[in-house]
């Protein structure tokens, strides 16, 4: 299997049109098969005033269909603490991280 379950993964909308909003989703497979995850955790869109990255606090299930082309899949290691997820500014990169030694780094193209 390409995901399994309680894998804790960051997932990158595509956008299809240039004004699209950002949208990222940071949670833990429920359930994976033949290509659909079932994956509980929370929505990260831009401030558009501050172009910031900005986590809704509701707690959500989405269906997403990893091998349809409209999302990037980022495996988290386990040891990530999703509940202290934050996005910060690092020279022209948008960095993702836990606060720990661990980070994810995103390309400068984020803010566009």
């Amino acid at each position: 299997m390409i995901l399994q379950k309680g894998e804790k993964v960051h997932i990158i909308h595509r956008r299809n049109y240039e004004k699209d909003r950002h949208r990222h989703f940071i949670g833990a497979v429920d359930e994976y098969d033949a290509g659909v995850a079932r994956v509980t955790g929370h929505v990260y869109t831009v401030d558009s005033g501050k172009f910031t990255f900005i986590k809704r606090e509701e707690t959500r299930t989405r269906l997403v269909s990893v091998i349809s082309g409209d999302v990037l899949v980022n495996v988290i290691p386990p040891q990530v603490d999703l509940s202290k997820i934050v996005y910060k500014q690092e020279r022209k990169a948008v960095r993702v991280t836990d606060g720990s030694d661990w980070h994810l780094d995103l390309s400068e193209y984020t803010w566009m």
